[in-house]
């Protein structure tokens, strides 16, 4: 039987898609965990084989480190939704095409779905989760899109957000032009860009009139 009849199995028994995938997932995190064993009632890490790679990592997330199992091959995108429960990441085309899974990397726009988790140890992550601030403030870009209610069926929503954060860091004086060729990695399903760049020059003025950043 194929994965998608699986998944359709599962959901006629009332099980969901991202349940069936969490389970998958989880699969390889207990074969993982026989590579440990309890010695006086703390885990010990059994010998690695020459040339693999530690599965048990630990993440700084939105400020926050986290400690989890991460098959060697994993994205990040796959890391965050189904590990770690942010699932304002979306995963899209899973090809690095539609941008839908951009998250910031020490400051900087990535594909979650084509960054490895292992290549972020010891970086900074930051999610549409992370963008609120300490006392529950919005961000100029999450600001500006409760404003202009710039997107439609919002799948895209977090991704650009995450491009417009790292836009209005780098240039808050940009230009509609030079929002839209900042952009111009994020696809939205609904064609919807006129909006989505008002969202972004409301962003920018946002910053630049001393919003936070």
């Amino acid at each position: 039987m194929g994965d998608v009849e699986h998944i359709q199995t599962a959901e006629q028994q009332g099980v969901s898609r991202r349940s069936f995938i969490k389970g998958v997932i989880a699969t390889g995190a207990s074969v993982s965990a026989s590579n440990y064993v309890l010695r006086g009632g703390h885990g010990v890490a059994l010998a690695q084989a020459p040339g693999s790679v530690e599965r048990l990592v630990t993440l700084t997330v939105n400020g926050q480190q986290r400690r989890v199992d991460v098959m060697p091959q994993e994205t990040l995108a796959t890391t965050l939704r189904y590990k770690l429960g942010l699932t304002g990441t979306k995963i899209g085309c899973d090809r690095a095409e539609c941008g839908a899974c951009t998250v910031l990397i020490d400051g900087v726009a990535h594909y979650g779905c084509s960054t490895l988790t292992h290549q972020v140890r010891g970086r900074e992550v930051t999610t549409i989760e992370g963008l609120e601030g300490e006392d529950g403030s919005l961000h100029p870009v999450q600001q500006a899109v409760v404003d202009l209610q710039g997107f439609q069926c919002a799948f895209c929503m977090s991704g650009f957000v995450m491009n417009m954060v790292e836009l209005t860091n780098e240039n808050p004086d940009a230009t509609r032009a030079e929002a839209a060729q900042h952009l111009s990695g994020n696809l939205c399903r609904c064609v919807d860009y006129n909006r989505i760049l008002n969202v972004a020059e409301r962003a920018c003025e946002l910053t630049r009139n001393g919003m936070r950043s």
